[in-house]
């Protein structure tokens, strides 16, 4: 999968101040020159996926033994993404991990992380939220409802108490939501594997990430891929509506 074009358009008028590489995202600070009513912002992306692509059945001879022996060159540039987040949590959310794997123990890293999203799905109901930020994992484990980014969260701060070194995936779904333009942001989790590299698996839908989840960015903190953050001047009253639409569409095969 590779981006072929990518167009951004903002309204009103702005300048681009600078943009720079956090955790592998193209990140710009955009400054604007004329007073506004609204804001506007279209992201129009064309992107060429081709198969094969990772499937969930763990593949010989990459099969990735449990627990994990990250290489020593890889320890420091992986730390970040090993770190609980949610660190008062770590001891029930352990028990909680206990519970769900199976009693004789897996031995496969990457079919481990497969278990966890399942059960993540079979347990939380999906419930869009509008509220900002993200569940803590015990709360969306005691309300057995969340978003997608609530689940996502859940299944990276389980998968980091087994030591796995994991980070929080934003983008999109391409499904049938989308293709009438009704489809918003998506959250799933992603687990570096030894040989295998980054794995992705969305807990929401209890499937490995595969041709239809659409990256836009990656963190090892959830607040490290708002698609949109800023300042205003003005009152809290100025903000009377926010609206984000995701529209995708197949193109025909190039020649």
């Amino acid at each position: 999968m590779r981006v072929e074009s990518m167009q951004l358009t903002i309204s009103p008028a702005h300048r681009l101040v600078w943009s720079r590489d956090v955790f592998g995202n193209s990140i710009a600070i955009v400054d604007f020159l004329e007073a506004s009513d609204s804001l506007q912002i279209v992201s129009d992306v064309t992107i060429l996926r081709t198969s094969p692509f990772p499937t969930e059945t763990p593949h010989e001879p990459w099969s990735v033994a449990f627990p994990v022996n990250y290489n020593p060159l890889e320890v420091e540039l992986i730390s970040a993404y090993q770190v609980a987040i949610f660190p008062d949590e770590i001891g029930e959310l352990s028990e909680w991990v206990k519970s769900v794997l199976p009693a004789s123990g897996s031995t496969d890293a990457e079919e481990i992380v497969f278990t966890l999203g399942r059960a993540i799905r079979d347990r939380i109901k999906y419930q869009r939220r509008s509220e900002k930020g993200v569940r803590s994992p015990l709360e969306t484990l005691r309300l057995a409802t969340g978003s997608c980014r609530d689940m996502a969260t859940l299944l990276m701060e389980s998968c980091r108490t087994l030591g796995f070194a994991t980070r929080f995936a934003s983008g999109y779904l391409d499904c049938a939501a989308s293709m009438v333009g009704h489809a918003s942001t998506h959250a799933w989790t992603e687990v570096y594997l030894p040989a295998l590299g980054w794995r992705g698996f969305d807990p929401t839908i209890g499937e490995p990430a595969g041709l239809k989840h659409v990256v836009t960015g990656v963190s090892n903190h959830p607040r490290g891929v708002m698609p949109v953050s800023g300042k205003f001047t003005g009152t809290a009253s100025d903000c009377k509506l926010m609206v984000v639409n995701v529209k995708t569409e197949t193109l025909p095969p190039s020649i």
